[in-house]
């Protein structure tokens, strides 16, 4: 038999489904995976079903329904004061990844160098591999999750295509900061190169850090591809439904590897979520509010547990040191398995987000989760000290 693939069929199973598997295998509590348990604004849900039977239900635009790309538009204006042609520089996709595919596959060609940022998200580096690019690594290490700035320096070259900067970051928990991006957006310039900006967390945002689009710094403007999510800034994930601002010639490129991957999306979730986008600034703030006194609640818990809890600016992932845990020769994937199956709380190693050499001492709770299911992991795991 002729073989698959040979570049996505060397990767195994994502690590998020492999816990998520054990977790229902096993009854435990999975604050492994990154999804709510509970589903975003009802009148969103309501908007969806109304216009999925009133219709119509036939093929949208490839490049969206109207109305969602006039609010894609209105929300990086009202929130980052950019002035976006709906028209030109806004596209619906099924989903953040594939708008990263999008532009993955409709940037880089083979031998292209593309910058990424490890811990990495899952699906960046087959993208890349896939499109025939050539990933060059920089990494962050937690607890404190620095760039060195020295380091990102020395992986552009004439050959760099694309940066790839997810802000706030999974699973890191970090939020870029602006003299970060400074050096990132001039690197950028330098290199005549392009930014690929994962901006999916965007709203979850917590105190002391603030979210800055790349795009909104100097000379960026026409290099960035700016993604956002429905999923996380609604509680929607089921839905699928993301969003690119480029600039026109960007765009185009990412528009023809759209039309040959999904084409469209579901036109009664493009309305619904054209309204959550136009939801007043009471909905963000309840949004990170909510958030963020979850992430205290864990936090406080682990750390009265004895985990080493490392600080958390965004998203809804919690990074701890487990040291004080691990049996002799045991890693993190090792303690995630055991504390899944034993205990009946499954968690994520954090060690998977690495490609080698990476810290094994370290996992990631997501604290998306009802205040009651929080409370009952604590209480599972809390036979740690027994």
């Amino acid at each position: 038999m002729k073989p698959a693939n040979s570049v996505l069929s060397g990767y195994g199973t994502t690590i998020f489904e492999v816990m998520s598997r054990l977790a229902v295998d096993c009854g435990a509590i999975n604050l492994g995976q990154g999804f709510p348990d509970e589903d975003g604004p009802e009148d969103l849900r309501r908007i969806a079903a109304d216009a999925l039977m009133d219709g119509p239900n036939q093929y949208p635009s490839m490049m969206g329904l109207p109305t969602l790309r006039q609010a894609v538009a209105e929300h990086n204006k009202r929130f980052y004061g950019l002035d976006v042609d709906w028209q030109t520089e806004v596209m619906v996709t099924s989903g953040a990844t594939e708008a990263l595919s999008n532009a993955i596959f409709g940037l880089v060609e083979p031998g292209d160098e593309v910058v990424l940022v490890e811990p990495l998200y899952d699906c960046y580096l087959p993208m890349v591999e896939r499109a025939g690019g050539v990933a060059v690594r920089v990494r962050v290490t937690p607890p404190e999750w620095a760039l060195d700035k020295a380091a990102l320096e020395a992986a552009f070259s004439d050959k760099t295509k694309l940066v790839i900067l997810n802000s706030p970051m999974n699973p890191a928990a970090k939020v870029f900061s602006r003299d970060e991006l400074s050096v990132i957006a001039e690197l950028v310039e330098r290199f005549d190169c392009y930014a690929l900006c994962d901006e999916v967390y965007e709203h979850l945002v917590f105190e002391g850090a603030t979210h800055i689009p790349l795009m909104t710094l100097p000379g960026m403007r026409q290099r960035c591809i700016r993604i956002g999510s429905a999923g996380k800034s609604f509680s929607l994930t089921g839905w699928k439904v993301g969003y690119i601002t480029a600039a026109p010639n960007l765009l185009g490129a990412i528009a023809k590897a759209h039309q040959f991957t999904t084409f469209t999306t579901p036109p009664n979730l493009q309305i619904a979520v054209a309204a959550g986008l136009r939801l007043g600034d009471d909905y963000f703030d309840h949004l990170s509010g909510d958030l963020q006194e979850k992430r205290d609640f864990l936090a406080d818990g682990l750390a009265g547990l004895g985990f080493g809890v490392v600080g958390c600016q965004g998203t809804y992932f919690l990074t701890v040191d487990c040291t004080a845990f691990l049996r002799d020769g045991e890693d993190d994937v090792a303690f995630c398995k055991r504390i899944t199956t034993e205990i009946g709380v499954a968690a994520v190693p954090v060690s998977a987000f690495y490609g080698s050499d990476a810290p094994t001492h370290f996992i990631r709770f997501c604290f998306c989760k009802k205040r009651s299911v929080l409370e009952a992991a604590l209480e599972k795991l809390a036979v740690l000290n027994s």
